[in-house]
């Protein structure tokens, strides 16, 4: 994998790419790009691209508008399909101001920067995610429709999985773009996939989320469907969620989770790590589960976590520990869904962890038994709560709670907090399908 300039500049030559995207997110997760052509590639490797902040949603002011794209060169990639105008190469950007400083908005900065507190305490975060999407048929006109396009369910197969050739280009494509694809099936819901990968570091983990996204996407397209992350397109089913498997390792490549005396076979860092993730739970999820519709996932009855809790046995609770134990000993956080901002996703659950681990938080005893089946005053006698019902719920939770504002910075935890705010107020003002329909004729 070519990592300086000149690699780079060898590798777009010999493989044609003509043009080269600085890619990059907005606070919502959005993948932003700049594209340059062939005669522009030098400059763009060096850092000298700049682009028009006051642009994108809560970057910048339009008196401060001006920003520069600064590229890892590591993630340089070429997307294996070609145009009539050759090759597209892509590079990861983080975002500077004119003057080389570090934006204070630029979401993979926030998950660099609570990966060196990380770092400085003596860990690494690993993790890897289970991505779930859905493939929707598109009209003659192109626009998406929601309607599945098969009736499979979970590991089915063709000629139920009509999706499957399209999940299998989009498995090829990964692959050819350095991703180890562990595993490809259909999920529960029609139209539902999941596509699991490799764990990495977390920078690389966030990087490969938002390839992930955009590749899926672009593959559904080429076969005529639509792909959405959105978190519940479709009532009476499962939503889609992005369960984030994590561990901490230390710099000689230890599991710091991994204790074979411990309870549990779990150190005392894991349960830790584990007790400030319950410890912020209800705020943290305002940023993994950033949407109006990511609380239509979070109900009872569709396998999706709503009980602030964690177990070994059973996937009721927000937190899985998983049986493999020594270098593979993990937690799998449940809650965060495919289109939340993975950088500032990553970030809130790392600094939720290491906050823990500061306090010597711990995550108490497992609840092994089916929480969906306990009555209300069980789960107070556990201690169980609930997550936020809704968007407004956990903004309220998330305002409150200084980890997150540390982890994110002011720029973003503010910025972060009013676009939601708007999007609350906006979805409150709309009336809705069941409405009319419950209460027209009726009153």
């Amino acid at each position: 994998m070519p990592t300086t300039a000149t690699e780079i500049l060898t590798r777009a030559k010999k493989e044609h790419v003509h043009f080269l995207r600085l890619q990059f997110t907005d606070i919502d997760g959005i993948i932003k790009n700049v594209e340059v052509p062939a005669s522009q590639f030098e400059k763009a490797l060096d850092g000298q691209i700049m682009f028009d902040g006051s642009s994108i949603e809560g970057f910048t002011r339009i008196e401060e508008s001006d920003m520069l794209l600064v590229p890892d060169l590591a993630t340089f990639q070429v997307f294996p399909w070609e145009t009539d105008h050759g090759k597209v190469g892509r590079l990861i950007c983080d975002i500077a101001t004119p003057d080389g400083a570090t934006f204070d908005g630029c979401p993979r900065s926030a998950l660099k920067r609570t990966v060196a507190k990380a770092a400085a305490m003596g860990y690494r975060m690993m993790a890897g995610p289970e991505a779930e999407f859905f493939l929707f048929q598109r009209n003659e006109n192109g626009d998406p429709l929601a309607q599945t396009h098969d009736t499979g369910g979970y590991f089915d197969l063709s000629p139920r999985d009509l999706g499957e050739e399209a999940r299998r280009d989009i498995t090829l494509v990964l692959e050819a773009m350095g991703f180890e694809v562990e595993a490809a099936h259909h999920e529960v819901a029609p139209g539902q996939h999941e596509i699991d990968f490799k764990y990495e570091d977390a920078i690389t983990t966030a990087d490969a989320i938002t390839t992930f996204r955009f590749v899926v996407k672009k593959v559904a397209l080429m076969h005529g469907l639509h792909a959405t992350f959105m978190p519940k397109p479709l009532a009476g089913v499962n939503g889609s969620g992005m369960h984030c498997h994590q561990s901490l390792f230390t710099g000689k490549g230890k599991n710091a989770f991994y204790d074979p005396k411990g309870p549990w076979q779990l150190s005392k860092v894991a349960r830790a790590y584990m007790g400030g993730l319950l410890e912020h739970a209800r705020a943290f999820v305002a940023v993994t589960n950033p949407l109006v519709n990511s609380y239509k996932r979070l109900v009872p009855g569709y396998e999706a976590p709503v009980n602030v809790a964690w177990s070994e046995k059973n996937r009721s609770p927000m937190i899985r520990v998983p049986d493999r134990r020594g270098v593979g000993t993990r937690c799998e956080v449940r809650v965060p869904d495919p289109s939340c901002n993975p950088y500032l996703a990553l970030s809130v659950m790392l600094a939720s962890g290491l906050d823990g681990i500061e306090r010597g938080l711990d995550c108490g005893e497992p609840v092994n038994r089916n929480i969906f089946e306990m009555s209300q005053r069980e789960k107070r006698r556990l201690k169980i709560v609930q997550l936020p019902a809704n968007l407004d719920e956990a903004l309220s939770f998330f305002e409150k709670d200084p980890v997150m504002r540390a982890a994110l910075g002011d720029h973003i935890f503010q910025h972060f907090i009013h676009n939601k705010r708007q999007e609350w107020a906006e979805y409150i003002k709309e009336i809705h399908g069941w409405e009319l329909e419950r209460y027209l004729d009726r009153y």
